[in-house]
């Protein structure tokens, strides 16, 4: 028996187009008002997520200091948006779920379903990684070359740190998603296992460029996100291929 009983039938019936409208209507506002909520509390509480963001820097924390008298309101500020935006993905993904899964199968929901637990897994293996071990490599990287040449940094601006430190994390959580793309693409047919491999070379020269423009100007950093792209692209290789077989 089947775990899924009929996969290609459809739960809902279809409904007119002045109800799509209102269920288009209450997705936007709820998405809007999850995401306000979360931009707020990120503000709230902007002191303990700046402790967070802090702790990469290690021996350097305590030359992170801000220098302008807005720099406390700017820094809570990227904090809010960016971190609010973060917090609000599930309830943005929520909110886009109830609005397309009535006009999926069975089988539809169970794929999409899967694809964002792997989409949400592959986004926090990227962030912990560019948390746990890019940025203190950066942060190491940067200051040993201060001293070789010569300028021993002894205050570190807090805004450039915090700009560094939230592009390199979210920069590793989206290529991260590298995979799902590609095995989406290859689910329908756009591309194939065979296809990919004969481009594996201009894919891994891709990866050391994107590599290069997403992470900070140190090779250590773009070593760290561009070696798992490598991997990740042969990991969607086989994925496709499983994909096809099957």
């Amino acid at each position: 028996m089947p775990i899924i009983k009929n996969p290609d039938e459809r739960n809902d019936p279809p409904r007119p187009l002045l109800e799509h409208l209102v269920a288009l209507r209450d997705m936007l506002v709820f998405a809007s008002v999850a995401w306000a909520f979360c931009v707020i509390a990120a503000c709230v509480f902007s002191p303990q997520i700046l402790a967070w963001l802090k702790s990469p820097a290690a021996a350097s924390e305590d030359m992170l200091q801000g220098l302008d008298l807005t720099s406390g309101f700017s820094t809570m500020m990227s904090i809010a948006l960016w971190g609010g935006t973060a917090i609000s993905f599930p309830f943005l993904v929520y909110a886009v779920l109830r609005f397309v899964f009535p006009a999926l199968t069975r089988r539809e929901k169970a794929v999409l379903l899967t694809v964002l637990i792997a989409g949400s897994t592959l986004f926090t293996t990227g962030v912990g990684l560019a948390y746990g071990k890019t940025l203190p490599l950066v942060v190491t990287a940067f200051q040993a070359i201060n001293e070789w040449v010569g300028l021993p940094v002894t205050t570190i601006r807090i805004e450039g740190y915090i700009s560094i430190v939230l592009k390199t994390v979210i920069a590793f959580g989206l290529v991260f998603q590298l995979p799902l793309v590609l095995f989406v693409l290859g689910w329908f047919g756009i591309v194939t296992s065979e296809g990919l491999r004969a481009k594996r070379r201009t894919a891994i020269v891709a990866a050391f460029v994107v590599a290069m423009f997403l992470t900070p100007p140190d090779p250590m950093s773009q070593l760290m996100m561009a070696v798992p792209l490598c991997l990740l692209y042969e990991l969607s290789i086989w994925a496709v291929w499983l994909r096809e077989r099957a």
